[in-house]
This record gives C-alpha cells, sequence and structure tokens, in this order.
C-alpha cells in the first residue's frame, strides 16, 4: 500500500500524529464535551456510533434557503418547472454518488476528508486545504446570508447584528464539535423537514407552481446543462468534508450502510428543498426570506418560519466551521481544532455583507460555481490513489504510516492545477464568461471537464510510473 514510483524516496504523513492536532475525542453518543481533537487519526477503539446516524447529518444541512434559492435559478434560467426538476435531479443524483463513496473512507481510516488526500498530495495536498478553507468561509457566507435575513424580519433589527447572532450560535456549535453537530442535525431533521412541508403545501394552495420553459433550441440546451451544473457544484461541493462526518465510525460499520445513508440524506433533502426553489421561484425572487413569510401569510406561522430559517442556516453552517478548521490544520497551522472553527466564522461575516450589498443574485451564483470549480479534479485525483493503494488493503488503512513519494505528490499537484486551467474555457460566470460556454448558449461544463482531464493525466502518469517500478 506504499504507492511508490521507481527511484523515489517515500515520505511517510506522520506530521497528522502532531499533539496539536490530536486531543480529546467524543466518548460516545450523547458526550457533548468540547472535542479538541483535530487531523490525528482517530484510533479503533475510540469509535463509535451506527451508520444511520449518517443520514441526518446529511439531511439537515441540505434543508435550508441555499437549496431553495438554487432551485429557483432554473426558473430564471428560463428552464420551466419540469425541465429544470429534471435536470437539478441529474445533477443532485451525481454529486451524491461522489459524496457517498468518499464518506466510507472515514470508518477505514478515522482520519478528515482532507487529510486523507495526503495519501495523494503529500505535502502539496496545502494547496485543496488552502482552497477547501477558503471554500468553508464561502460556504457560511451562503448560508448565513438568507440566516440573517430571517432573523433581521423576525425581529426587526439591522441585518448585521442578524448575522452576527447567527454566526455566534454556529461558532459555538462549531466550537464543541463532532458529537454536537451529530446531535444537532438529527433533531433539525425533524423540524426543518416539518416546516418546508408546511411550506410547500402552502405554496400550493394559491400560487402558480409549474412554471412553463421560457426558452427553445440552443438556448434550452444551454440553459439545461448549466442548471445541471448548478445541482451539481451544490452537492460535490460536500465532497472535501465527507469522511469528516464518518471518522469516528468502527471500522467494521458496513460500507453499504454508510453509502446509503449519506447518499439517501444529501440526494432526498436536496431534491426535496431545491424543488420547493423551482416552485416558489415566482414568489421568492431575491427576496427569500420574507418571501416564505408571505407564503406562510405572515402572524405567528411567518414568524415561526423565520426562526426556521435562521436555524437551518445554523445546521447547515456548523459543518462548514467544523471542516474549515479541518482544512486550516491540513494546511499546517497548528492550531487547536476549537480555535480554528471560530476562524472560519469571523471570516464569513465579512463576505455576507458583501453578498447582501449589491445584486444577490448574480453574487450568489458566481461564488456558488466559482468555489467548486477545483473539486471535481481533487475527486479524481484522490479516488484514482485510493483505489490503487486499498485494492488488497484491509479495513483498515492506516493514513499515518502510509507513503508517498516525492514524484506522486508533485504529479497530484500538477494535474490539480493543469485540470483547472483547461477548463477555464467551459466556465460560465460574470468573472469567468469562457469562449466555450459563451460559443454554446452559456452551457457550463467546466465541473465534468476538471474531472476528466484530471482522470486521464492523473490515471496515464501513474499507470506509466507503476510499469516502470
Amino acid at each position: 500500500m506504499t504507492g511508490n514510483s521507481a527511484g523515489a524516496t517515500p515520505t511517510t504523513n506522520r506530521s497528522l500524529t502532531s499533539p496539536s492536532f490530536s486531543g480529546r475525542s467524543p466518548s460516545g453518543v450523547g458526550d457533548l464535551s468540547v472535542e479538541t481533537h483535530g487531523i490525528a487519526p482517530v484510533a479503533p477503539d475510540k469509535r463509535y456510533g451506527s451508520p444511520a446516524r449518517l443520514f441526518t447529518v446529511w439531511f439537515a444541512p441540505q434543508v435550508n434557503m441555499t437549496g431553495v434559492f438554487t432551485g429557483t435559478l432554473a426558473i430564471l434560467l428560463g428552464l420551466g418547472f419540469w425541465l429544470g426538476l429534471l435536470a437539478m435531479v441529474i445533477g443532485t443524483v451525481l454529486g451524491g454518488l461522489v459524496v457517498a463513496y468518499l464518506s466510507t473512507w472515514g470508518p477505514r481510516t478515522g482520519t478528515a476528508q482532507l487529510p486523507s488526500a495526503r495519501l495523494a498530495f503529500g505535502s502539496g495536498v496545502a494547496v485543496p486545504a488552502a482552497l477547501q478553507w477558503l471554500s468553508s468561509i464561502a460556504w457560511d457566507a451562503l448560508v448565513g446570508l438568507f440566516g440573517g435575513q430571517a432573523l433581521a424580519l423576525l425581529l426587526d433589527i439591522p441585518f448585521w447584528i442578524a448575522v452576527l447572532i447567527v454566526l455566534a450560535v454556529q461558532g459555538a456549535v462549531g466550537f464543541i464539535g463532532y458529537e454536537l453537530i451529530h446531535r444537532l442535525q438529527a433533531v433539525l431533521t425533524v423540524v426543518l423537514f416539518a416546516m418546508f412541508v408546511v411550506f410547500a403545501i402552502n405554496l400550493v394552495h394559491g400560487h402558480q407552481v409549474v412554471t412553463p420553459t421560457a426558452l427553445s433550441g440552443a438556448d434550452l440546451a444551454g440553459a439545461f446543462v448549466m442548471e445541471v451544473t448548478i445541482a451539481l457544484s451544490l452537492t460535490i461541493s460536500w465532497a472535501s468534508y465527507a469522511a469528516d462526518f464518518s471518522r469516528y465510525l468502527p471500522v467494521e460499520s458496513s460500507r453499504k450502510r454508510v453509502f446509503g445513508y449519506t447518499f439517501a440524506g444529501m440526494v432526498l433533502a436536496y431534491v426535496f428543498v431545491q424543488g420547493i426553489g423551482i416552485a416558489a421561484a415566482g414568489v421568492l425572487g431575491d427576496h427569500t426570506a420574507e418571501g416564505v413569510r408571505d407564503v406562510m401569510g405572515g402572524g405567528a406561522l411567518g414568524a415561526v418560519a423565520l426562526l426556521v430559517i435562521a436555524l437551518a442556516s445554523v445546521g447547515s453552517g456548523v459543518m462548514n466551521d467544523y471542516s474549515g478548521s479541518l482544512a486550516l490544520q491540513t494546511l499546517g497551522v497548528r492550531v487547536r481544532r476549537p480555535i480554528s472553527a471560530v476562524l472560519v466564522t469571523v471570516c464569513a461575516f465579512f463576505l455576507i455583507l458583501w453578498l447582501q450589498a449589491a445584486d444577490t443574485a448574480t453574487r450568489f451564483l458566481d461564488v456558488l460555481l466559482l468555489i467548486g470549480y477545483w473539486i471535481p479534479a481533487f475527486v479524481a485525483v484522490i479516488v484514482i490513489d485510493w483505489v490503487l493503494r486499498t485494492r488488497s488493503a484491509g479495513d483498515f488503512v492506516d493514513v499515518a504510516a502510509a507513503r508517498t513519494t516525492r514524484s506522486d505528490a508533485i504529479a497530484a499537484v500538477v494535474v490539480f492545477v493543469v485540470s483547472y486551467a483547461a477548463a477555464v474555457p467551459f466556465m460560465n460566470t460574470t468573472l469567468i464568461a469562457g469562449p466555450v460556454a459563451t460559443a454554446w448558449h452559456g452551457a457550463d461544463i467546466a465541473y465534468f471537464v476538471n474531472f476528466a482531464v484530471a482522470a486521464v493525466l492523473y490515471g496515464g502518469y501513474r499507470y506509466v510510473s507503476r510499469a516502470r517500478s
């Protein structure tokens, strides 16, 4: 399980075991004391829990207004209800398959997703780790934006104060860590599902739900592909988080159950909330929280809806705070996990104010796409390396002891960068309008190009290097 190339000197990943990255772990379900344990592998004898709890930890974070607002983009693109729903399901399922597969690595390594990427990237993991840390801040902002809007409406307070309150609550949960996050998501799954069902019922009784398609021909095809990419970007963005929330599961945990509960929780939640967004696009527009209150009829029910929206942003935000804290440690910053979680929350505050300051829809879409263009290549590289390493491995994979050659690590980083560059002509945002995407009537296939180029280049490199070994 070395993955060595001929003539290369292998190095291990023992830096994962630094005292700064270790600490107190939860002793079992319900242990809500502060988790100071960071990216160091969790010892097999300290594992606990059942794969079933992965359903709620992946369901609740998706049931929020970020998912709803993403659904409204299908109507803004002109797809209409049915084609928008189909495109959304395709993108969601593709991304869900990736995240569910990576989630199975948690029990086998006891390690979070980015530290596991050291198997392929070696010390070069600092590149995706930096991107992941920045992405965590961006996602914190995307979900905190709607939580702040809802709380500002509910309490009639300035937006920036409402954002501070939302971020303070989620920062506290992220500070405590893994077990509180799991328990919170279990409760929020029930609360959020109930509220959004009521919202959907109110929406059906009094508003136009099935919007007709507004495009035809090449414009329609381009918009359809764009919506698939938007849905994929939302789901696959969790790929670099996947094992973070399964790493405490016992080594012997069923891989099929880990995969199944992760996939079901994520995909069902996204289809649910994005479907509501597609149906409610005409009502919500750019004023998502206010639109929900109006659909609920105002009054007490409207107030409850706003409170639930704020809670939903907390449920999703804590995932970003937690994974961002692990990304910062993977980057090599020797700071305790609880402190690094708070840093992510603080940085997100300023990005939220920027998103709120102008055209929210445009800025939302730009951030949504831009923060994820690197992820497919990351997935391609780590999956190829993982498959080659673990074909004959047992249930437990010791990431800290595994060897990564300098040449393999350099190849991983080079492929990662080249794949991103190759995808640029296919991107479609207001910041990057690629010539191919423009010629194809706005069809953005950059995620797929990014993955394909990385798979071909890195897979070819590993095939040749192994043949020479």
